[in-house]
């Protein structure tokens, strides 16, 4: 019998998602910060799944444990940063259990309603930020120097919200949180870096993929291979594939797959007898005349020409 899950809880202002937590109202309706690191915090986190109105950003400590994501678990032994942004789905309804008071500490967690940026770049420049879209096991693993860096800036964003807000108060919060995005991006390019064997695995599983996307002819009933199809394959978010991919390769994952059709356009080309309208159908392309386009736009020839040329 399928299981009915119940709709994500979604608060509308921070001062709810504090109140489900077992915290007090936030000091700024728009932004709220919990320091479970400094204090002793007797708040739990809801026992259901929550749909975010607002941006969170946190970090936990090296203490274990699992964190629900959705339907499935992150083991968070190593602790890490990680990133959500409004619409994101966090939590799970799953029976599991009833998390212990204060099992928010060692923790530093901030929320940011989007009004809070009106006005500021930010903004706009804060949907730039790719990690935002990353999934949970994808979080920013830091060395003790970040995690001295990002710690500082959480504890600056605390003890400005925590002394009498003034006309200058918001600029210094937006400016210390636009620093921890740009050091956040800044760290995960070194991780992709320093983790190039996980990255270069990752990389041979995608081109598995990709090949027995075409010999098994799945492009016939599915289409031109997507980021998207490629990253669930590889139980990564489509952001995480592409920013660890363009660290490695120089490559975002739809310019990757782009070579890898072109290749395989080349091959059929040149070995097959097959007309240009089927290679166009077997690599998944609807139109051939967006084959010859995407073609010739790649390789400054037709296919026909290319073709020729070889011959």
């Amino acid at each position: 019998m399928k299981r009915n899950h119940p709709q994500p809880i979604r608060f509308k202002s921070l001062s709810e998602a504090m109140s489900a937590t077992g915290f007090p109202p936030p000091q700024h309706p728009l932004i709220a910060l919990v320091n479970g690191i400094d204090n002793e915090l007797e708040g739990t986190p809801p026992q259901h799944s929550q749909m975010l109105s607002f941006y969170k950003i946190s970090y936990r400590m090296n203490i274990g444990g699992t964190i629900p994501y959705g339907r499935t678990q992150f083991d968070y032994l190593e602790g890490g940063l990680f990133f959500a942004a409004p619409t994101q789905i966090l939590g799970s309804d799953e029976p599991q259990e009833t998390p212990a008071p204060g099992c928010l500490n060692d923790q530093f967690i901030l929320l940011i309603h989007p009004d809070f940026l009106l006005n500021y770049p930010l903004a706009q420049k804060i949907r730039q930020y790719n990690y935002f879209s990353y999934t949970v096991n994808e979080a920013l693993l830091l060395s003790d120097k970040e995690k001295k860096i990002i710690l500082s800036l959480f504890r600056n964003i605390e003890d400005e919200l925590s002394n009498r807000l003034d006309e200058i108060s918001q600029d210094i919060v937006v400016s210390q949180l636009e620093l921890l995005l740009n050091y956040a991006e800044r760290f995960y390019k070194r991780q992709f870096i320093t983790r190039k064997p996980a990255s270069h695995s990752i990389i041979e599983k995608m081109n598995a993929l990709l090949d027995a996307y075409f010999v098994e002819a799945k492009s016939l009933n599915l289409g031109l291979p997507s980021v998207r199809y490629i990253s669930s394959q590889l139980n990564l978010s489509p952001g995480y594939l592409s920013d660890m991919l363009r660290g490695i390769s120089g490559l975002s994952a739809q310019q990757y797959i782009h070579e890898v059709l072109i290749e395989k356009a080349k091959e059929k080309l040149l070995s097959s007898g097959l007309t240009v309208s089927e290679i166009a159908y077997e690599l998944g392309f609807e139109h051939p005349q967006s084959f010859s386009k995407f073609f010739k736009t790649k390789t400054s020839q037709s296919p026909m020409a290319f073709r020729t040329s070889y011959n």
